[in-house]
């Protein structure tokens, strides 16, 4: 796949990976691991029926990552099983595991690219030279059409949560 654009990180230019996604356009499919009793996947299609965020960060070791996961679950909370909420890094699931248990995060999934980091080319998301995940949200519908997609310009700030929420919302009714 080709690149497109660029992200900063403290300033430094770097090079995103892959096709940008477009509002409007069917979401790429995705297979990310998970380990909930054991390793499982979670695809696109485990999604549908549903409005879905998907919030991609670095790395949930980090304080932005860990700042960006924690908002996302307090404000979707109210949002109960109406939508589908996820949280996208390149950690090991075990990692993303036993982060998501210490911080009683339980209105948000998780799922690891990293086995072939094939969601973060898929999503335009991949830093080339970093070959981790730049911050970006994605909201999409119940039938996997991007209605909302952020991918944020510097990687050390945060995203714009109201607005991702707001599109989130819409979709929910």
């Amino acid at each position: 796949m080709g690149r497109h654009g660029a992200v900063t990180f403290k300033g430094t230019p770097l090079t995103l990976a892959g096709a940008e996604v477009h509002v409007g356009s069917a979401a790429p499919d995705f297979s990310l691991a998970y380990f909930e009793g054991g390793m499982k996947q979670l695809t696109k299609g485990d999604l549908a029926g549903k409005p879905t965020i998907i919030s991609v960060v670095p790395s949930l070791d980090t304080p932005v990552c860990q700042v960006q996961t924690r908002t996302f679950n307090k404000r979707l909370a109210a949002l109960g099983d109406k939508v589908n909420a996820v949280t996208v890094s390149l950690d090991l699931p075990f990692a993303m595991n036993r982060f998501c248990g210490a911080e009683e995060i339980k209105a948000m999934r998780s799922g690891s690219d990293y086995m072939d980091r094939a969601f973060g080319r898929d999503y335009g998301v991949l830093i080339e030279e970093l070959k981790i995940l730049a911050r970006a949200v994605f909201v999409l519908d119940a039938k996997g059409v991007v209605h909302y997609a952020q991918v944020v310009k510097e990687v050390a700030s945060e995203p714009d949560y109201d607005a991702a929420i707001s599109a989130l919302e819409k979709l929910a009714g």
